[in-house]
């Protein structure tokens, strides 16, 4: 049978993969990031006791710890601006319950600074905090506690609650979406710039160690990127930016399935346009300092109509059963959080991440990344008060972060392609529908890499061909016989598209390990609407 596709591995194509592209985000008074999520105080899976472990979900520990955090970002978001972190610390009891204006919740700052630095200890993650850049005295006090090494006031009670030695926070975000309206501290881009470089300043003087993540945005028709870039480029070690896709699939169903696995393209295509946008204008300003790309808010929305019934948590990990019969099916403007990540969710993630990995090689490369979210809003890992359970994309994250490779390799790939109207993300025109743009989606999106050593080459391979099984021949340095007559082969697949899992059904969606499996003239079958991982030992 005479293969559809071709893949060629290029190894003289090669650049470091960095790990921090496979952070997490969470984000207090979040839909169950934190309260019912990695924090749950008197919970019979929670730590109890007397120190500030009291209420750390041990399931969810244990998760985390398997699938291993290179970087988390905490306390948002949105909740960063209104946030004073000074309310989140001491003796709980007397901790001040404040009317949050993020979210509109009350926040009981119970847990705070401590108790999610002990978490990351727990979990083995290095943790990312945000400060609002709203208030330099708060920020540079901030740094005292949790890195100051001598006796203040601020290292005494860092003491006294519980932490006599410094934590060591390396990295600091400088405000949160500050561009936005919808943010408490929203400034045009000279007055962001200004203040991020006295923050930057005044937080680098109490730790000379300090990286920096300022807030970028890929928008830059006001000239965002140049304000910041001119007046803070020196200061900072990152720029950030936030790309959404979004799916109607709670409306269309597996109807939705194209749409959702081509928005990679979308990213791919933000995330070159953006690395263009900083290394020009980054080299007209005369910034000396190396720069990376912080991607550290993305997810896939499932939105919905707004007029359907509120959307509520099930204790199986899903949304409680609601009743649409004769309800409207637009617009879809509402995001529904609780709504459990699916296979084609997965297979969009996998876009992305090989998105990333190819950004990797450009002269500003996406060197951070953060998924909305962690724990529960669509996340990554599902907790209810009865247990947790890894959502269909925990194993996108287990696949690529623990068993790809380091180093990513040049793959040039043949393949049955469709044209489409891919979906720019959650952009909507002025009718509320989404905004598209004409581009071919290939069937097969291939992600190569190798081991330090060389001695072992992995190819990731999508086939977003929701129907058919794609045969692909394998070449290595442009020769069949370069590579070896069989190959280790691990699989994500599952026959539904819209599959996930549940506490009831853990495995409906599951990294599986198929062995080593003989390839015939070294070609290969990939299952339709699947992710395949193939090893092989060149050594």
């Amino acid at each position: 049978m005479t293969p559809a596709a071709t893949i060629d591995i290029q190894r003289d194509r090669r650049h470091p993969i960095d790990p921090m592209i496979y952070g997490h985000f969470l984000e207090s008074a979040f839909f169950g990031n934190i309260q019912g999520g990695v924090f749950e105080e008197g919970s019979h899976l929670a730590y109890g006791g007397d120190d500030v472990r009291n209420g750390l979900r041990t399931d969810v520990i244990k998760l985390c710890q398997e699938l291993g955090l290179p970087i988390v970002r905490w306390p948002g978001g949105n909740f960063t601006s209104p946030y004073r972190w000074e309310d989140g610390v001491g003796p709980r009891g007397s901790r001040p319950r404040r009317l949050e204006l993020a979210w509109g919740s009350e926040e009981d700052n119970h847990f705070g600074t401590d108790e999610f630095l002990a978490w990351c200890a727990e979990v083995g993650t290095t943790p990312y905090l945000a400060h609002s850049c709203r208030d330099v005295e708060d920020a540079v006090r901030w740094v005292e506690y949790t890195n100051y090494g001598g006796d203040t006031e601020y290292t005494r009670q860092r003491a006294r609650n519980g932490h006599p030695a410094p934590y060591g926070v390396e990295y600091w975000g400088l405000g949160n979406e500050v561009y936005g309206a919808w943010q408490m501290g929203h400034r045009s881009a000279a007055a962001y710039a200004a203040d991020a470089a006295e923050h930057a300043r005044f937080m680098h003087a109490v730790d000379p160690g300090l990286k920096f993540v300022a807030v970028g945005k890929t928008d830059d028709r006001d000239g965002w990127t140049e304000a910041v870039l001119g007046t803070v480029g020196n200061q900072i070690d990152y720029l950030s930016f936030h790309l959404y896709g979004a799916t109607t699939q709670l409306i269309d169903g597996a109807a939705e399935y194209d749409a959702i696995v081509a928005q990679s393209l979308y990213f791919e295509q933000q995330i070159v346009e953006y690395s263009e946008l900083v290394g020009g204008i980054a080299a007209r300003a005369g910034v000396e300092r190396p720069l990376g790309l912080a991607l550290d808010e993305w997810n896939i929305r499932h939105v919905e109509p707004a007029s359907w019934p509120a959307p509520q948590p099930s204790d199986d990990g899903g949304t409680v059963e609601r009743d649409l019969t004769g309800l409207a099916t637009g617009p879809a403007h509402r995001v529904n959080r609780w709504n459990p990540r699916t296979l084609a969710d997965a297979l969009f993630y996998a876009g992305v991440f090989h998105a990333l990995h190819r950004a990797g090689g450009r002269e500003v490369p996406v060197t951070m990344a953060n998924t909305v979210n962690l724990l529960n809003a669509n996340g990554v890992i599902v907790a209810r008060p009865g247990g947790a359970v890894r959502a269909a994309t925990y194993h996108v994250w287990d696949l690529y972060q623990n068993h790809l490779g380091p180093i990513a390799l040049g793959a040039d790939v043949r393949s049955p392609s469709r044209l489409a109207a891919v979906r720019q993300g959650d952009e909507r025109d002025h009718r509320g529908d989404f905004q598209t743009r004409s581009a071919t989606v290939p069937d097969l999106d291939v992600s190569a890499a190798q081991t330090e050593d060389g001695r072992s080459v992995r190819i990731a391979v999508i086939n977003r061909n929701r129907t058919s099984a794609i045969r692909a021949g394998l070449t290595l340095d442009g020769r069949r016989e370069g590579l070896p007559a069989r190959a280790v082969v691990k699989q994500l697949a599952a026959d539904d598209v819209l599959a996930s899992n549940s506490l009831g059904a853990p495995d409906e969606v599951a990294l599986r390990d198929l062995g080593t499996v003989e390839l015939d003239e070294a070609a290969y079958d990939f299952p339709p609407h699947s992710i395949t991982l193939l090893s092989f030992d060149v050594g």
